[in-house]
């Protein structure tokens, strides 16, 4: 007799949410497949174009070893689980991939720096010229996925990574939505034109995205470590980009103004329908130790997480959103793989596919 394959509605009955975390099972101990689940996660192994401090690319890795130890119930939305939730497995041909092209970019950065006139070299322009083109081409291999999953009418999620991983979900979804909007949780900018020569550049991300017309607002939170061109850029597209910079942020919390009120401000500034982009390095870096450009003065995990609720609670629905730039310390999996999870529950409940 055939071997009884289990239903995703039988492995929903038959799941213990109370029980201890199965570490043989998908993200966050959960039985099912990427076939069957309403939310897939693309886990993107890669940091080629680090600037600072590598080791990213073990982030996706380190988020799902963390994701089994976390507790299903949640507040905001509860039993959300149940709509199916299931990571791809990690690419080790990605990993070799990032593994070899890494040492040749730090070559190439510490030739960047050393050399105050930046001649052209051939070593170097081919250098550069070879992991251009290996971004690009991982650009449209996510690309090319997350369409996959759009047209099943799947929530698709990215974790990276550095910050460029991203860029493929970002122009799938603008592929199938004419008009939406940008949400930019960050430390960083990230408006550099080709930073360092890297067309995929982790500070390049936004100006990359700022090329497809369908995104009509990007709004950016927590912004305190950028450089005058970039504060530039923001300041001649105020019809496109608005900017809550992390001093100001501060400065009205000092002053005694209410983070509801100022969430209140940031939620008006987006469209109905968004996109949202969290490089973990938003967070003070207490909540992200291992991340790869970490600056004082970000924001606190609860902070964040009251601002996603609102958003959701205000009507706005989420499309797909990347978590980016996680550390490899144990701590920094625990803090990400919460943020993660509950970002898929406040995701699928401003979709109405709560279970």
């Amino acid at each position: 007799m055939a071997n009884h394959t289990e239903t995703k509605s039988e492995k929903i009955r038959n799941f213990d949410p109370n029980g201890v975390g199965n570490t043989n099972a998908n993200i966050f101990g959960l039985p099912f497949s990427v076939e069957e689940a309403d939310v897939v996660i693309m886990p993107v192994p890669w940091d080629v174009t680090v600037s600072n401090l590598e080791g990213t690319a073990g982030g996706p890795q380190n988020i799902f070893m963390q994701s089994s130890q976390i507790d299903l119930y949640d507040e905001f939305a509860p039993g959300f689980w149940k709509a199916g939730i299931a990571m791809e497995k990690i690419s080790r041909r990605m990993v070799r991939r990032n593994d070899s092209l890494r040492p040749l970019a730090e070559k190439y950065i510490h030739w960047l720096e050393q050399n105050e006139s930046q001649e052209d070299h051939p070593e170097f322009s081919e250098i550069k010229e070879e992991i251009n083109r290996a971004c690009e081409e991982l650009c449209e291999q996510i690309k090319s996925r997350s369409l996959c999953y759009l047209e099943q009418n799947k929530l698709p999620v990215i974790i990276g990574g550095d910050h460029s991983t991203p860029l493929g979900l970002i122009k799938a979804i603008a592929e199938k939505n004419h008009d939406f909007g940008l949400l930019q949780i960050d430390a960083h900018a990230d408006l550099r034109h080709a930073y360092e020569g890297f067309t995929h550049s982790h500070a390049s991300i936004m100006h990359n995205a700022m090329q497809l017309p369908q995104i009509s607002r990007f709004v950016q939170v927590g912004l305190r470590d950028f450089c005058q061109q970039e504060l530039q850029i923001i300041r001649e597209n105020p019809e496109q980009m608005k900017a809550f910079f992390a001093r100001d942020i501060h400065n009205k919390l000092f002053a005694g103004e209410n983070w509801k009120n100022i969430c209140n401000e940031i939620i008006k500034e987006l469209p109905d329908t968004i996109y949202i982009s969290f490089d973990i390095d938003g967070l003070q870096p207490a909540d992200c130790p291992g991340t790869g450009t970490p600056v004082p003065g970000g924001l606190s995990y609860s902070q964040v997480i009251y601002l996603f609720e609102q958003i959701a609670l205000s009507g706005k629905k989420i499309m797909g959103f990347d978590l980016v730039e996680t550390g490899t310390s144990t701590l920094d999996g625990i803090i990400a793989c919460r943020i993660l999870y509950k970002s898929i529950g406040i995701m699928l409940k401003s979709n109405n596919k709560l279970p």
